[in-house]
């Protein structure tokens, strides 16, 4: 197994997950809540609120599946709208992120594209 160079975990054990048709606040509001589930590797920094309406069109942060905290989930967060997520990585990891985003939003739809090595989910999550 490969590891990632910053962190000493098996590479296959990270998810990729990507938001959009979100605002940066309901962004940061998965991105917090999987890190309180799972290591956040790579996470983005909060930065500066802009003052126009240019928002990125996806927000992207990778979490290490296998770094579970170990506690009860946290509260479901508060949603402003629905989000698409889109989660890549190993079959096993994105399934352990999926089953985290289930037991915290409701998640609206999904379906999934199994490749060889790896699988992509896409997911509507909405809050509870």
């Amino acid at each position: 197994m490969e590891s990632n160079g910053t962190r000493n975990h098996p590479a296959d054990c990270d998810v990729t997950v990507q938001l959009s048709d979100c605002g940066r606040q309901d962004a940061q509001t998965v991105f917090d809540t999987l890190d309180r589930v799972f290591a956040g590797c790579d996470v983005p920094a909060s930065g500066p609120e802009q003052p126009h309406l240019h928002e990125p069109t996806v927000w992207m942060a990778t979490f290490d599946s296998s770094a579970r905290s170990g506690g009860e989930l946290p509260a479901p967060p508060r949603l402003t709208t629905p989000v698409t997520a889109v989660l890549t990585g190993d079959h096993h990891a994105v399934a352990e992120v999926e089953k985290a985003l289930d037991g915290l939003f409701e998640v609206r739809s999904a379906s999934s594209i199994p490749g060889e090595h790896e699988k992509e989910a896409r997911l509507v999550l909405a809050p509870r």
